[in-house]
């Protein structure tokens, strides 16, 4: 089949829905970031149809920069994000999508300001009105402190778990594994609270290691395990899909399907380019133990949020509407006990 060429003029009379009925399987793989319908200004796309699945978003930033404090902004990945990042804006982000609830998602501010961003969220949350149904707040694992901290918000309707990225390059190999850092993923269970897993892909097993030690926590798997989509590094592929296979044998884990996007070749990427790991995740994890993620707003290094739903969307549009609604609803809302 001869490949679909839109251009911009195009686009702006093409809802998501529109191109995605009549653009199907191998054709929708050939398109360009710059040519999915997903790119429509908010003005364009603002009514959600009757039969969208509902969403749950379960990967949001946002950020405050007269609240929060992100060190790193500092860094060159990070200048182009060094603004105010609202609930506002993502509204505008995710006009004419049917997401019903999102999950807030730590940014990783100055570790002396976790306090200060739980209180932030819960306060987002708290709005009438708000969408923002919880939060995965942030937290120093490796802290003797961490304990008191945590149990301030154990019983907080609106946190539902904590995350420490491991890959930052002040993060060493094997960090999860310290005794106090395991300590604290098993308090996270105890107290009855999941632990989100961000690290390098080749640190895979390290994580499968972590999560034996801690059969009572719930871990979530951010960002397909991050891997690099653009990577043609086949002994490590070998050796991060066999680290995935044994961290879904554990029944206490599931996978964001989320992030990936982050990884593509900004301008020149494509659906087809992501399908392989998202299917390989699909697979591994199976229907009921994977859910959407949006990454927002780091996923705009590359592509806008509504591109990054309508390559997923192309990616799976050959699954049936029942896995389709567990993706992108049900199993968010089991897993983080939403109402």
């Amino acid at each position: 089949m001869a490949a679909i060429v839109l251009n911009r003029g195009a686009l702006a009379h093409v809802t998501r829905r529109d191109f995605l009925s009549t653009a199907a399987g191998t054709a929708l793989a050939t398109l360009t970031a710059g040519q999915l319908t997903a790119s429509l200004p908010a003005a364009q796309e603002n009514s959600v149809p009757h039969d969208a699945l509902p969403i749950v978003d379960t990967h949001v930033h946002l950020w405050d920069l007269s609240k929060l404090r992100l060190p790193w902004m500092s860094l060159p990945k990070g200048k182009p994000l060094a603004h105010n990042y609202l609930l506002k804006d993502y509204d505008a982000a995710t006009a004419g999508a049917n997401v019903v609830k999102t999950i807030y998602m730590e940014v990783a501010c100055d570790p002396r300001q976790h306090t200060v961003e739980a209180e932030y969220v819960i306060n987002l949350c708290r709005q009438p009105g708000s969408r923002m149904a919880g939060a995965v707040i942030g937290g120093s694992m490796q802290s003797e402190r961490f304990a008191d901290y945590i149990k301030e918000y154990a019983q907080n309707p609106y946190v539902k778990g904590v995350r420490m990225v491991l890959h930052d390059p002040d993060r060493p190999k094997g960090m999860c594994l310290e005794r106090q850092f395991v300590e604290n993923v098993h308090l996270l269970g105890q107290l009855g609270l999941s632990f989100d897993l961000c690290m390098r892909s080749a640190e895979m097993m390290d994580a499968v290691r972590l999560i034996d030690k801690s059969p009572q926590t719930r871990f979530v798997i951010d960002h397909c395990g991050n891997w690099d989509s653009q990577s043609t590094d086949a002994k490590a592929r070998t050796e991060w899909e066999r680290a995935m296979h044994e961290a879904a044998a554990h029944s206490n884990v599931v996978c964001k399907i989320s992030g990936i996007v982050a990884t593509a070749r900004p301008g020149h990427w494509k659906p087809a380019d992501l399908a392989p790991t998202i299917n390989f995740c699909l697979e591994a994890f199976g229907d009921r133990r994977v859910f959407f993620g949006g990454d927002w707003p780091v996923c705009t290094g590359v592509a806008t949020w509504q591109q990054w739903l309508a390559a997923l969307e192309s990616i799976i549009a050959s699954r049936s509407r029942e896995f389709q609604k567990r993706l992108f609803h049900d199993n968010a809302v089991q897993f983080y006990k939403l109402s």
